[in-house]
């Protein structure tokens, strides 16, 4: 019998399920047998999982409905390991209950620094005794959302109560240990001597433009904005930025689409088996993260996409991003919209060297962050539990 490893997301509808999907992957390269599971918030999957991957979804409530969605997900989370993403009451609160009741050895997982969406340190809840009556009891109260601010930051100091953490950036690690884990790509899979980038041009109505590409969900942190702002700027009318996925958590894509429609071309969301065929549509991959709490603790997985891929990758100095890129990419500050228009053309001038420089970026890739790198961190670390 196979070891069975459960991942256990706080939300699939939240970007939470890609790293799960990809955690799902290495460990079944390594022979366990993986299943995810969590709750879901929203009303569809966030990302689509990998073909054959087991996921069980658990309706996600406010409290107290939550207590007895919790009993279920508790009934079914039967792993040998279990493996939570993200340092949430949703899955690591759930996670401990179960290593308490059941001696299961628990990983935790921490691609994010989750209080940074809330300001991080400086984040304070201190209201007064009616606010806080209105919290806990009105219908929309807000401390009965189980993953409320408050609810992150009393887990965040319990983190140690996992048998062992995975991080993927140096700031987690600093602020919480654990191992490195990287935000790694299949490389065979995404491996770009089996596209041709004019079929998948042609395949998507692309074929007239020249492709920037921004293969997720678009938040304010991820600076769009400032490489829509250098089209605009450099006013060239083939150049077009491609948008794939877009973002379920509001209507930010939408606010996008109204001031600079007119250089934004959106593709649905993919299945993981064929986003190598869309990025290969791409000239260049943009990853345009601004200087935010958020971005510093965050491997931005578009990244490995346009590595593997062997595509010029245009990023920013910020976090682990020039570590990760070497001297395989193209970088500008953050938050540089003219930066960004200088090496946009620059690129398109030199663009076989820019091509030369992606392949370099993919051997790079495939050496420190394929599924076989994080393979053989994720298999020590296993070893040792």
């Amino acid at each position: 019998m196979k070891t069975k490893v459960s991942l256990v997301v706080s939300d699939l509808a939240g970007g939470g399920a890609i790293r799960a999907f990809l955690l799902g992957q290495v460990l079944e390269k390594l022979n366990y047998q993986v299943e995810v599971i969590g709750f879901l918030f929203g009303k569809e999957l966030y990302a689509i999982p990998p073909a054959n991957m087991s996921v069980i979804s658990i309706p996600g409530k406010n409290y107290p409905e939550f207590l007895i969605s919790s009993q279920k997900l508790l009934k079914q989370l039967d792993g040998d390991i279990i493996y939570a993403i993200k340092p949430k009451p949703t899955s690591f609160g759930i996670s401990l209950i179960k290593k308490f009741t059941s001696s299961r050895p628990l990983i935790l997982d921490m691609d994010d620094w989750e209080m940074s969406w809330y300001g991080g340190d400086e984040w304070k809840y201190a209201p007064n005794p009616k606010q806080l009556y209105r919290d806990i009891f009105k219908k929309n109260g807000a401390l009965k959302f189980p993953d409320h601010p408050l609810y992150i930051k009393w887990i965040e100091n319990i983190v140690s109560r996992a048998n062992a953490i995975t991080i993927d950036t140096q700031f987690l690690q600093q602020r919480f240990g654990g191992v490195y884990v990287p935000n790694g790509k299949d490389t065979a899979m995404f491996d770009p001597n089996k596209y041709d980038s004019e079929v998948s041009r042609e395949y998507y109505g692309l074929s007239e433009w020249r492709i920037l590409m921004f293969p997720g969900a678009p938040r304010p942190h991820k600076g769009v904005e400032d490489v829509l702002i250098a089209l605009e700027q450099l006013n060239q009318p083939d150049l077009k930025l491609v948008i794939v996925g877009g973002s379920p958590y509001d209507n930010y894509d939408e606010q996008l689409r109204e001031k600079w429609g007119r250089w934004i071309i959106k593709l649905p969301k993919s299945p993981i088996e064929m986003m190598p065929h869309v990025l290969a549509a791409a000239h260049i991959i943009v990853v345009p993260q601004r200087d935010t709490l958020t971005a510093r603790a965050q491997f931005p997985l578009k990244l490995s996409d346009g590595m593997a891929m062997a595509k010029p990758v245009l990023s920013t100095m910020v976090g682990d991003i020039p570590e990760i890129l070497g001297d395989t990419g193209y970088l500008v500050q953050p938050s540089s919209p003219e930066q960004i228009a200088e090496k946009i053309q620059l690129i398109f001038e030199n663009l076989d060297l820019a091509n030369q420089r992606g392949k370099r970026a993919r051997g790079r890739c495939v050496e420190k962050y394929s599924t076989e790198a994080m393979a053989s961190s994720l298999k020590a670390l296993i070893s040792q539990l």
